[in-house]
């Protein structure tokens, strides 16, 4: 793994590329002064340490990267490393995923997002429940459903009590074109779409990905016409309304965030827009 050249000239001096040069340096090595030995498996006592922390030798070692390229972030030059030498570099420095985050901001490379796989922590999962009686549910950014909680059961069965393989929000709206008629599917579906395509870019050959879209271009003509737009938008409140079989009409307005520590979720709830959506929800659970 390497870093790119670098270019010809460098930016002025006091740009905001010199700034955040320097700040990238100075959190490098406030990071490496906070390692010790013994934390990464070296010899506490091996040779009289002048500062507290690692060496630059020692990170450039645990990381595999240069100690010439290694010193040039730690001096401010004007160097742009690799996604995966700052990857190896967060696993050196025991980076919490916070300051990993803060690593690939202060480079300007764009952090590669926790695989889809990944799953929900506890804490995510209680806030989840917590959010009780309001719908709430967690996708991954394939839109795969990571964890939701009883008010979601009512309002989305049959997605969340698939196999968890099968639990994706894509593949329930999009998978056989039985739904499509009504304005409010077309606009819960190309909302997620338009979504979606952000995380495709993101993902880009990720063979998770690709199987998902051919598979929905095959069998979804709706699915193919709106993903050869190339139309991109972030999911924005919304009102629903939804013809419930056994609670009747209901009234939401739905919302999506991203939980603060793992930026990759997406965090999406629905909350009752009327008293007699609330009280039907309130009372089915």
């Amino acid at each position: 793994m390497g870093l790119r050249p670098p270019p010809s000239a460098a930016a002025p001096a006091g740009s905001p590329a010199d700034a955040r040069r320097a700040e990238l340096a100075d959190f490098l090595r406030t990071r490496r002064a906070a390692v010790r030995p013994g934390d990464v498996g070296l010899p506490a006592g091996a040779g009289r340490r002048r500062t507290p922390g690692l060496r630059r030798e020692e990170v450039a070692q645990l990381s595999g990267v240069g100690l010439s390229w290694y010193t040039w972030l730690e001096q401010g030059r004007d160097v742009t490393p690799s996604d995966q030498v700052l990857s190896a570099l967060s696993r050196a420095l025991l980076l919490s995923p916070s300051e990993r985050e803060h690593l690939f901001l202060l480079a300007g490379v764009a952090a590669p997002v926790s695989p889809a796989s990944d799953p929900v922590d506890d804490e995510t999962a209680a806030l989840i429940d917590g959010l009780l009686p309001h719908v709430a549910f967690v996708l991954s950014p394939r839109f795969d459903v990571l964890a939701h909680n009883r008010a979601a059961e009512l309002i989305m069965a049959d997605l969340v009590s698939a196999p968890p393989a099968h639990r994706n929000l894509l593949v329930w709206l999009f998978a056989d074109d039985s739904w499509p008629g009504t304005p409010a599917w077309e606009q819960t579906a190309r909302a997620n779409l338009l979504d979606f395509r952000t995380e495709y870019a993101r993902n880009p050959g990720d063979p998770s990905f690709e199987s998902l879209v051919s598979a929905l271009s095959a069998t979804s003509v709706h699915f193919r016409d709106w993903w050869e737009q190339h139309d991109v938008q972030a999911m924005e409140p919304a009102a629903k309304h939804i013809a419930h079989r056994e609670l009747g009409p209901l009234h939401l307005l739905s919302g999506q965030s991203r939980p603060t520590h793992a930026p990759w979720l997406r965090l999406r709830i629905l909350v009752p827009a009327d008293a007699r959506t609330r009280a039907a929800i309130a009372g089915a659970l």
